[in-house]
């Protein structure tokens, strides 16, 4: 079969981006510069539960940890505990769900002071992930956004983004295309925890609620779409694993990049479920 314009999609959008896809099983790949490096985003939530569950089965945390989280020291965000208004108390586990499911950045930020980011960047640097570098916990990522901005002076417009360093891999957390689709594979494979660990976050990254990105490329009920996004300013991002009732099983990861600064961005959202089921068609048809 030829293989597909996947740059057409990207062009259509009006976005670059870099694809890896590959066949968790056969090893079969398709992509679109997947080693360059990429700013995850909220996509950095998925190496931090990684090794949230790696401590839980070397006994160093107890998933079922009850953690009091104030009110008044809660890192910002559009969802979960950033904008709920009374004092709760969560498990760690239940944290590490909203973690993923909404994308809760305080969730985030409690389970990131528990199992620590030098330990998860050790992790990902035992796993052969040189690429992939968390520097930042959710609140850090804020604070140098909010930073930069402040410092322009000026309406955060198409012409100043490129200043801010939460858009420069070099200055804030990274990884590339591949290096994602590796850690998926691992956690599919039952290779980056116990395979009971494995199961657990193969169950959270399929409680995300969002549609709209990977999802929207695989519309059937028999097919179960896993991921976890990622959002700044002009920043789309999703990985995650496609699983077929066939039994195929494939790792996707979408990085993009757009002009306008605009929050709302549907085509760009709209662009990772058609590039993700245009390289899987292709995998599918070998």
């Amino acid at each position: 079969m030829r293989a597909p314009d996947l740059e057409g999609v990207f062009r259509t959008a009006a976005v670059t981006g870099t694809l890896h896809v590959v066949d968790i099983d056969t090893g079969s790949e398709i992509g679109i510069g997947p080693d360059d490096p990429v700013v995850l985003a909220s996509v950095f939530k998925l190496p931090l539960l990684v090794e949230f569950y790696r401590q839980v089965d070397a006994g160093l945390l107890d998933p079922a940890e009850p953690c009091r989280v104030k009110t008044g020291d809660r890192t910002e965000g559009p969802t979960g505990l950033p904008v709920m208004l009374d004092e709760a108390t969560l498990s760690l586990r239940d944290l590490a769900y909203l973690m993923m499911a909404v994308s809760d950045n305080t969730a985030a930020d409690v389970v990131a002071a528990r199992v620590g980011l030098d330990a998860v960047n050790a992790m990902l640097a035992a796993f052969g992930l040189p690429g992939t570098w968390i520097e930042h916990d959710a609140r850090g990522l804020l604070a140098l956004l909010s930073a930069d901005v402040s410092a322009l002076n000026e309406p955060l417009d198409p012409r100043t983004v490129g200043g801010l360093r939460v858009l420069d891999p070099v200055n804030t957390n990274r990884s590339t295309a591949r290096e994602m689709t590796r850690l998926l594979g691992l956690v599919w494979r039952d290779e980056a925890a116990t395979p009971e660990s494995c199961a657990a976050i193969r169950r959270l990254l399929s409680l995300q609620v969002w549609p709209h990105r990977l999802s929207s490329g695989f519309p059937y009920d028999d097919v179960v779409v896993s991921g976890k996004t990622g959002t700044l300013p002009t920043i789309r991002n999703e990985v995650g694993v496609v699983e077929y009732p066939d039994g195929g099983r494939y790792a996707v990861a979408v990085f993009t990049r757009s002009i306008s600064t605009a929050w709302q961005q549907p085509r760009a959202d709209a662009a990772i479920g058609t590039i993700a089921r245009a390289a899987i068609d292709h995998l599918r048809s070998r």
